[in-house]
């Protein structure tokens, strides 16, 4: 549906006032008969001039009310019947002034009020007459105006940004209606930064915006309860005095429930320790769970660093936490295996090692559902390309099972480690970021590991702080490291969290800032309760934070599939995607993968199901290879899985022609051996490869195994592309252990392909060497999502119709 994009009235800040209504200077009361008539002329006149709400397709339109001099403005029926009242304030030396949201509903009754009042005064029953009606109200307005900007200011009028260009704003959205304004303010050119504080009646973002794009959204989304200058940044609670700092902790304590579970998920982290001194942590930190890789090591922090990540992976960035009136549950739960030691740092060659045995630590200790955070790299094995290490070659051995004392697979995020700030020379940040230099660190190259990186919302410096902010509102953090590979490889990271922002101020290095930075948790509690923590070891603890909660609401899932909803739920920002082509192609999007990889996930993406979108998951077990019937032969591929999902096929034929997105993920975890790329065989260091394969339209089952069979049966090589729709295309789709790709087509055509085959490709377990190839079975997890956008469509009810039918058939049998 087509928008006004006439821009909301900009008072104050260069745009002409609108037409404002003002009774004459006369100092009769309008309660006089000719006056009251005039006075009321004169208002529904204002309202005339206000732009029409549904010719311009308006949620409605925000009103200035200016009261009577050295009168009491009666505001009581400004906030009701249509109406909402969002300030009143009272103007230095003149009139109050009240700022009102109005419907269409509301700006029709207050247009009725004011008639009435400027109509024939009702009469008694003696002749008399009554005093006029909603005089108390129509009486105490002495103008009606388009309200700008301003009007919904609350801080100090002289914070007001009167720059042209973008600045961050705080913006208090009506908690109800809040996502609209967040779907729809891109539209208009203002970037929402992904924090939100939430009180009982308003959700509050920051945004980034000129003052006309966002005069522009406000005007034509609503939802806008008030702007503000951003409020406090972590720098102000960094800066405390210590006795201020705990009363924050207090309220904070006092409003948070450690939920009681007697199967919560943990996140341990694998750092230097962490402090319970911090009464944040104490209580998701049991004493017995925190050990050591080293039993002689002290399991306390005195670093600091674990402990920085113990709060981010408990509350989040606490800037938010504190500020919110909201009570916070903690659901999970923390461990700490110190894997590095206080003093001096562990030999190369025993990072692996050393990573095996903090796991083995807290895994002998308890049966628990474990996010593993590991937020240490090393740059000893730079450059790599992206080939596998001993210490990247252990977390995939770890992550698959293949090593540790326990026989188990495992979900582990690693960070994509920092980059050096005295590389930057004063060039586009992004030219040092994207430089084969900024490799990834190891071990976040490995495969069944999620490889975390970093970008920023943080673009705010304190006011009156000189300066500006390296990287712009959703893109990469300056401290992010990259891929420098493009094929064979992994594609890393997957996923990147808020790391952070620099500064620059004069020459360079860009310089941190405590208000560019997520807050967290102190090692040093008593003593100081705050800190920043930023870069990629935040983003990792944050992005652990989130995975946890998902795996708790769907506990019995496997790792492998968590990975997979988790990553596939991320998407580019905007600011991303500004770097490519509007209709990008596949080489294209190259760029975005060794920046950001899939994006910044979205949790209520990775949750949802709705009437327009839903999710259909599929666990499940592939022996890929056996032995061949010729000697000495390598061994064959064994078997595909086949899947006819339950497609909601009745509803996809009625929506036609409309476009509808289709996103597939396969995740396994795969054994490596890292002898294979030594020899030269880059696509055997996995035990085994998986690949997914969509039917086309109208191809049947028979075709479709034998275009399977042709397809794995080819070189390991990577092929040419072909035009079949995918957006990112199988050289960038089939590498790794985990594969994601996306298609979008019309709803008529997708109807028609509802087969999905898994099937193997080559891997170490398919050499001749291999004496058992038939016992060697593979896990992996198929995750399909629909997605119809905007469409109305009832894609969920269906399925769960068949899925139902399917689970009475298995029953009745």
């Amino acid at each position: 549906m087509a928008r006004d994009r006439r821009h909301f009235t900009l008072s104050g800040i260069g745009k002409a006032r609108p037409f404002v209504a003002k009774t004459s200077g006369s100092s009769k009361h309008p309660s006089d008969v000719n006056h009251r008539e005039a006075h009321a002329q004169a208002l529904l006149s204002a309202l005339d001039h206000l732009p029409h709400i549904t010719e311009n397709n308006l949620p409605g339109v925000y009103l200035s009310i200016e009261g009577r001099p050295h009168e009491v403005m009666v505001t009581k029926s400004l906030n009701a019947s249509g109406l909402t009242l969002l300030k009143v304030e009272k103007l230095p030396g003149g009139p109050s002034e009240a700022t009102v949201f109005a419907s269409e509903m509301g700006l029709q009754k207050l247009r009725k009020k004011i008639e009435d009042f400027g109509g024939e005064l009702p009469v008694n029953e003696d002749g008399s007459f009554k005093p006029p009606k909603n005089a108390d109200l129509v009486q105490s307005i002495g103008a009606i105006s388009e309200a700008g900007l301003r009007a919904l200011w609350r801080s100090p009028i002289s914070r007001f940004p009167t720059d042209s260009g973008k600045v961050a704003w705080e913006v208090w959205l009506d908690r109800a209606g809040s996502a609209g304004f967040i779907a729809g303010a891109l539209e208009y050119g203002v970037s929402v930064g992904t924090d939100r504080l939430e009180f009982p009646e308003d959700v509050v973002v920051i945004a980034v915006a000129t003052a006309i794009e966002l005069a522009a959204a406000v005007r034509n989304i609503g939802q806008v309860r008030a702007l503000a200058t951003p409020t406090r940044t972590a720098d102000d609670f960094d800066a405390m005095p210590i006795d201020e700092q705990h009363q924050w902790v207090d309220d904070l304590v006092g409003r948070t429930t450690f939920t009681a579970n007697p199967d919560p998920n943990f996140i341990t982290l694998l750092d230097r320790g962490v402090s319970r001194a911090h009464p944040l942590i104490q209580p998701a930190l049991a004493a017995a769970d925190r050990h050591a890789a080293e039993p002689a090591w002290d399991v306390n922090d005195t670093v600091g660093h674990g402990t920085q990540l113990a709060g981010l992976a408990l509350f989040g960035d606490l800037s938010a936490a504190l500020q919110t009136t909201l009570s916070i549950n903690v659901m999970h739960r923390l461990e700490s295996s110190k894997i590095m030691p206080d003093a001096g740092h562990n030999p190369h060659h025993l990072l692996g090692t050393v990573t095996r045995r903090g796991i083995d630590a807290v895994e002998v200790s308890a049966e628990r559902r474990r996010t593993f955070c590991l937020a240490s790299t090393t740059e000893d094995d730079t450059p790599h390309d992206g080939a596998p290490t001993s210490w990247s070659s252990e977390i995939d051995q770890l992550a698959s099972g293949a090593s540790g004392l326990q026989t188990r697979q495992r979900l582990i995020l690693v960070s994509a480690g920092n980059s050096d700030q005295n590389a930057f020379n004063g060039t586009s940040y992004l030219t040092v970021s994207d430089d084969p230099n900024n490799e990834l660190e190891s071990p976040a190259q490995a495969w069944n590991a999620i490889s975390v990186g970093a970008y920023t919302e943080k673009v705010t410096l304190p006011p009156g702080e000189p300066g500006s902010c390296v990287a712009p509102l959703g893109d990469l953090s300056p401290s992010s490291r990259t891929a420098s590979w493009q094929s064979y490889w992994p594609l890393k990271p997957e996923i990147v969290y808020e790391g952070g922002n620099w500064f620059i101020h004069g020459a360079p290095p860009p310089m941190k800032h405590p208000a560019l930075a997520p807050l967290t948790t102190d090692h040093q509690y008593p003593q100081r309760a705050f800190t920043t923590c930023g870069e990629t070891s935040a983003a990792t603890a944050l992005a652990s934070r989130d995975i946890t909660r998902l795996w708790a609401d769907y506990p019995d899932l496997w790792p492998e599939t968590i990975r997979a909803i988790f990553v596939s739920s991320a998407r580019w920002t905007n600011q991303m995607l500004s770097h490519v082509p509007q209709q990008p192609s596949k080489t294209d999007l190259g760029i975005l993968f060794r920046r950001y990889g899939y994006g910044v996930p979205d949790m209520e993406r990775a949750r949802r199901s709705a009437s327009n979108a839903l999710t259909l998951i599929v666990e499940d077990t592939i022996q890929p290879y056996k032995k061949s019937a010729t000697k000495n032969a390598e061994h064959i591929h064994n078997e595909l899985k086949l899947f006819e999902l339950p497609w909601p096929v009745a509803e996809l034929r009625r929506l036609g022609a409309a476009n509808v997105k289709l996103r597939i993920s396969l995740s396994t975890f795969m054994s490596p051996n890292p002898s294979e790329p030594a020899r030269g065989s880059k696509y055997r260091y996995a035990s085994h490869n998986l690949r997914f394969k969509l039917n086309r339209p109208n191809e049947k089952v028979k075709a479709f195994i034998q275009r399977i069979s042709k397809v794995a049966e080819q070189s390991d090589e990577p092929t040419v592309d072909e035009n079949d729709g995918w957006q990112f295309g199988q050289n960038r789709r089939d590498v790794g252990s985990l594969q994601i790709d996306q298609l979008t087509c019309a709803a008529s055509d997708l109807a028609r392909r509802n087969l999905i085959a898994v099937h193997p490709v080559a891997g170490w377990w398919k050499a001749k060497n291999i004496p058992d190839p038939e016992n060697h079975v593979a896990r992996f997890a198929l995750v399909v999502e629909i997605d119809a956008g905007t469409l109305n469509a009832e894609l969920y009810a269906e399925v769960q119709t068949v899925i139902d039918n399917m689970a009475a058939a298995i029953v009745a049998v």
